[in-house]
C-alpha cells in the first residue's frame, strides 16, 4: 500500500484514474495494524483499486480536511469525490463489499 501524504495526495488519490481505498490509521492502533495485513492482501489482489494509506498522526490536516475522528477509517474515493466510508475494524468480506458496489 502506498503511503500518502498532504502533498501527494491530490495526485495519488483525488487524480486518480482508478477507484481509491484510503486507509486512515496510525501506528499506535491496535485495530488498524490488526486490518493492515487484509488490505494489503486485497491490494495486491485487486488491481482495479488503488489501496493508499495515510497515518492521521504525520498528516492531521487531511484527517481534518476529511473529517476522520475515529480510526481505523476507510474512505472510498472515485472521480476525485467520496463516495463510501466505514469506521472501525471491519472483515475481509465487508471491505470487498466497500470496493465493489
Amino acid at each position: 500500500m502506498l503511503a500518502v501524504t498532504k502533498e501527494t495526495f491530490e495526485s495519488e488519490v483525488l487524480k486518480s484514474d482508478k477507484p481509491v481505498l484510503a486507509d486512515f490509521n496510525a501506528g499506535w492502533c491496535g485495530p488498524c495494524k490488526a486490518m493492515k495485513p487484509v488490505l494489503e492482501e486485497l491490494a495486491a489482489a485487486t488491481p482495479g483499486v488503488k489501496f493508499v494509506s495515510i497515518d492521521i498522526d504525520d498528516q492531521d490536516e487531511l484527517s481534518d480536511d476529511y473529517d476522520v475522528a475515529s480510526i481505523p477509517c476507510l474512505v472510498l474515493f472515485k472521480g476525485g469525490e467520496e463516495v463510501k466510508r466505514h469506521v472501525g475494524l471491519t472483515s475481509r468480506d465487508d471491505i470487498v463489499a466497500l470496493i465493489s458496489e
